[in-house]
């Protein structure tokens, strides 16, 4: 498979780029660049985050790595057989995934943790298309959320309206592939309880069900 990541010295996204800046001189143990993804050879699923995390993947240097959303996350991974090796929080604990990909549709932390829809819309003509046109042999596209979703959708040339997000949503793209949607694995929406365990559980159990078919 091809791997594509963003150049650490990216500033296609001047906002981005100039907040990294200054994380950099805030934070300068972190490692305040465009996240590359975290991959195993010929992957089946294809896990597709958000943006990196402040004091996780921005920190740390491998997606979902480091924050809330990574325990649940990983621990979903090891369940159901897409990872070994026990997560540590730390992009050097050992863990490797097994028949899949993490990814973001924004590979730069965004002030507030969130982007605007031109820096999603670069990373997405860039970085998201070419990495999904890469990996024709995926089974499964998880969307973690609704703007994961939506650029994924957009990415693979589908329309929204008829692909609309919803957790636990099931469509196939033009190239077999199931793209298949959760709630977010951020803190707010468990504590929240608009995402369980169990929910985030049942997606995975049915991305493995889709991978082993």
């Amino acid at each position: 498979m091809s791997n594509i990541n963003a150049p650490y010295g990216c500033r296609k996204c001047p906002r981005l780029a100039g907040f990294l800046d200054d994380q950099r001189e805030l934070r300068p143990d972190y490692f305040n660049g465009p996240v590359p993804n975290f991959y195993a050879p010929d992957p089946k699923l294809v896990v597709i985050g958000l943006a990196p995390g402040m004091h996780g993947a921005n920190r740390t240097g491998r997606p979902f790595t480091g924050d809330w959303a990574g325990d649940l996350l990983f621990a979903a991974l090891d369940k159901y057989g897409f990872s070994t090796g026990e997560y540590d929080k730390r992009a050097d604990d050992g863990v490797i995934l097994q028949q899949a990909v993490i990814t973001n549709v924004v590979r730069c932390l965004p002030p507030q943790n969130k982007p605007i829809a031109s820096e999603i819309n670069t990373c997405r003509d860039l970085y998201h298309k070419s990495q999904l046109e890469a990996l024709p042999d995926a089974k499964v596209l998880l969307c973690l959320g609704k703007i994961s979703h939506d650029s994924t959708v957009r990415a693979l040339g589908l329309r929204l309206a008829t692909h609309k997000f919803g957790h636990g949503t099931e469509y196939m793209d033009p190239q077999g592939r199931t793209i298949l949607s959760s709630y977010h694995c951020s803190r707010y929406n468990t504590n929240t309880k608009r995402l369980t365990e169990d929910m985030f559980y049942k997606v995975f159990e049915r991305a493995r069900e889709i991978c082993d078919a």
